[in-house]
């Protein structure tokens, strides 16, 4: 047990360290959060850890304005495989119809980890989108949203995918939520690379017109 609990501190370590690092632009370092073969999921942005830090460090220089705050955290330890589940909120702020907003979402994150050479760091990050909201700077702001635009994306991340797009990026429209099939197939991943998968991607079949995550 004492050796699980400080794996357990390890991991949750390394998963403050994502967010600290991330957000100060201490790109060095925060590259070490990451196995050579990390994978980052974001709405924005889906691809190897390297080339996460790359165009976020692009962006940061930019002056895009994403930020990460942390909350509770479970880790499930299986030998030299974990999964981390911490809950955070996504805050980005940026420019929206002559206005400037603020877009706070509420999730988790969900890390699929591997301790080699002794060392836990995150093989798969993927967020789970629960809720969010929109909020203009000014308290008279008398913005208004393209309504149809709004309802086309996730319910989870609407106005998060609302602002992202009107910036410019693109947005994936199949990310895990607090409910359905897709975070469903998450977790099942999960549970297969605690059991020794090869690949954090690996998951038993889902049903046709699932999105594979």
């Amino acid at each position: 047990m004492e050796k699980i609990m400080e794996d357990r501190l390890a991991i949750a370590e390394v998963v403050q360290n994502w967010a600290v690092w991330r957000d100060a632009g201490d790109w060095e370092r925060f590259r070490t959060v990451w196995h050579d073969d990390g994978w980052m999921s974001a709405t924005w942005f889906q691809g190897p850890a390297e080339q996460f830090i790359a165009v976020s460090k692009a962006g940061f220089e930019k002056g895009v304005n994403i930020l990460h705050f942390l909350g509770g955290i479970s880790v499930d330890v299986a030998g030299d495989r974990a999964i981390s589940q911490c809950k955070m909120t996504i805050s980005q702020r940026g420019p929206l119809e002559g206005e400037t907003v603020d877009v706070v979402c509420t999730g988790r994150f969900y890390d699929f980890f591997a301790r080699r050479n002794g060392v836990w760091k995150i093989v798969r990050r993927q967020p789970i989108y629960e809720k969010d909201r929109l909020d203009p700077l000014n308290p008279q702001s008398g913005l208004t949203l393209e309504a149809n635009l709004l309802m086309s994306f996730p319910e989870g991340y609407r106005h998060l995918a609302y602002l992202q797009t009107k910036l410019g990026f693109k947005i994936k429209m199949d990310m895990p939520q607090l409910k359905g099939p897709v975070v469903q197939a998450l977790y099942a991943r999960g549970k297969l690379w605690l059991e020794g998968a090869e690949s954090p991607f690996d998951a038993p079949p889902v049903p046709s017109g699932i999105p594979a995550n």
